[in-house]
């Protein structure tokens, strides 16, 4: 039997399209991850991605990549169609945030969950 995770929240600061890039819009959001929450693996499309962890520590590992955990002022990037396999809140009490800048093309889905199998 496996237990139930929270899953995050991702709350749009502003979208802006790049008016020197035709046809890509800038996106910034906040994530929350509440205790013990684990996003769904998924992708970002062709998104180029950008990841500040604003609040406590966040377990991330990528296709093809060691797992790496991100304390409060850390951050990373993902190449564009990057399988994000693991997200996750590492603690059971806190909450944790990232500040998260997607360069997408302008109408694609920013976040888009694997198939259920």
């Amino acid at each position: 039997m496996t237990s139930k995770h929270p899953s995050e929240t991702l709350s749009p600061l502003l979208q802006e399209a790049l008016p020197n890039v035709k046809g890509k819009t800038f996106t910034a959001a906040v994530v929350d991850f509440p205790p013990n929450a684990r996003a769904v693996p998924h992708r970002h499309g062709q998104a180029f991605v950008y990841a500040y962890v604003l609040a406590g520590d966040v377990r991330s590992k990528l296709d093809g990549q060691p797992v790496h955990t991100y304390h409060q002022g850390e951050n990373w990037v993902e190449q564009p169609g990057a399988h994000h396999i693991l997200t996750e809140n590492t603690s059971r009490t806190e909450s944790a945030k990232l500040l998260v800048v997607f360069v997408a093309d302008t109408g694609d889905a920013l976040k888009i969950p694997d198939p259920k199998k």
